[in-house]
């Protein structure tokens, strides 16, 4: 059973480079609370607007889903015989307001608008170190336990 919000973190199914999510700041059955910070030296960075990078919005909703939604999936499906979740995010509806730059840290908040069936669906909005809206949207993903492979 989960206990505290870093045990969420290590049933993240992420690694670096891929894993956008430092730290969970507040959780429960309705919604997730977390930040990250870029990597002002991230690869992206080094073709996406050269001579002005940009974070790209495939990386803003990666930020978005692996904390607003598996984090929160996570917490929900918690279990002491479950060790891990698979996650398959379904759709995504994002509206991107602000740019945001190499270095910053962004907070991002997610209200679970239903968990049904093994797909969650939440309202997931970020905003940098300003306190600004950066990006808003609602993604959806199917998060279930991940099972065991017999042979």
């Amino acid at each position: 059973m989960v206990k505290n919000n870093d045990q969420i973190l290590e049933k993240l199914p992420y690694g670096r480079p891929f894993l956008f999510v430092d730290a969970i700041e507040s959780i429960d059955e309705n919604g997730v609370r977390g930040h990250y910070t870029l990597d002002k030296d991230a690869d992206f960075y080094k073709g996406h607007f050269k001579g002005h990078p940009v974070t790209p919005g495939v990386i803003l909703t990666e930020i978005m889903a692996q904390i607003g939604v598996v984090c929160l999936g996570i917490f929900l499906l918690d279990d002491a015989s479950r060790s891990a979740v698979s996650v398959a995010l379904t759709s995504t509806q994002i509206e991107f307001l602000k740019p945001v730059y190499p270095g910053e840290k962004v907070t991002v908040v997610s209200q679970k608008k239903y968990f049904r069936f093994g797909k969650l669906k939440c309202t997931v909005t970020i905003t940098n170190a300003a306190g600004i809206e950066v990006c808003t949207g609602e993604i959806a993903g199917m998060v279930v336990p991940k099972m065991q492979h017999h042979e």
